[in-house]
């Protein structure tokens, strides 16, 4: 039996006050999440757990190795949403089509030039109008094409990939029961907080290999911005909060929070209402009773 929190998939309107959620994931699906997740993390924040030193710049080896990883985690993640019941064929095309989307209109506005940045906008609407899991998925694509059309490949490119999978995973998440203008500003908060967290998770993923390396090869970190090759993880986490708060934080991050909030204030409630007839069309998101 249909739940009443969901309109019938034959109504031409979704009313945006009676939100429609993307679906729940199964125990497969956020099993695959999960690991690929805690992987993820560790592939960008082992700095903190074991010495950088006699590395290659910037994560020049390891990442062909991350992005090999990735390619079967989105296979896998498909594979388990089917079986879960959260994808079907309508859904797969959706997930290409705004995936193609959002790699279109991203070089338009900068991709990511002093801040500009347009994917989170349909990143945090997707996630909330299909699910965590989907929104998991769309950031890995998005952000995949985006780079194939910008020229953009690099071994920055699978961090890049997991921190906007994150950034979808985590509007998915927000709480359900959410309608009309509260909705819309928890949404326009969880872009701004998202925002800020990418930022500094990029940071993250070079800021060992840029300060904590002499050229020689040997144990730099130096200044009081520097990593410090072996310290205690808290020490050069503080090392690194000042280090993205002169950085990128007033700049970078501070623009792709703004670009989040202006776009979601414009079109927020209109796309969000487009997605989620798209949603409707694509499966029926039954609950039992």
């Amino acid at each position: 039996m249909p739940s009443t929190e969901h309109t019938d998939r034959t109504s031409p309107l979704v009313d945006v006050a009676a939100p429609v959620v993307g679906v729940q994931l199964g125990w497969r699906s956020w099993s695959i999440i999960i690991v690929s997740s805690v992987i993820g993390l560790f592939t960008i924040a082992w700095p903190l757990l074991m010495p950088a030193v006699d590395v290659a710049p910037q994560h020049a080896d390891d990442a062909p190795y991350v992005f090999a990883f990735l390619l079967p985690v989105v296979l896998m993640l498909v594979i388990a949403q089917i079986s879960d019941g959260g994808l079907d064929a309508k859904a797969l095309a959706l997930l290409g089509v705004l995936s193609a989307i959002n790699a279109a209109i991203r070089p338009v506005l900068g991709a990511g030039t002093a801040g500009v940045e347009s994917i989170f906008f349909l990143l945090v609407l997707a996630g909330r109008a299909f699910g965590p899991g989907f929104g998991y998925l769309l950031g890995f694509t998005s952000m995949f094409a985006s780079a194939l059309l910008t020229a953009g490949v690099g071994p920055w490119l699978p961090s890049q990939m997991l921190c906007a999978a994150w950034v979808g995973l985590g509007a998915g998440l927000l709480p359900r029961k959410l309608g009309g203008r509260a909705e819309l500003l928890v949404l326009i908060g969880y872009g701004i907080v998202a925002a800020y967290l990418f930022g500094a998770l990029m940071n993250l993923w070079f800021w060992p290999f840029i300060s904590g390396i002499s050229i020689d090869g040997y144990p730099g970190g130096s200044g009081s911005l520097d990593y410090v090759p072996g310290a205690p993880p808290g020490d050069n986490l503080v090392r690194f909060g000042w280090f993205t708060l002169v950085t990128s934080t007033a700049g970078w991050d501070t623009g792709r929070a703004i670009t989040t909030t202006v776009a979601l204030l414009l079109l927020g409630r209109p796309v969000l209402g487009v997605l989620r007839r798209a949603s409707g069309m694509a499966r029926v998101i039954a609950d039992p009773c």
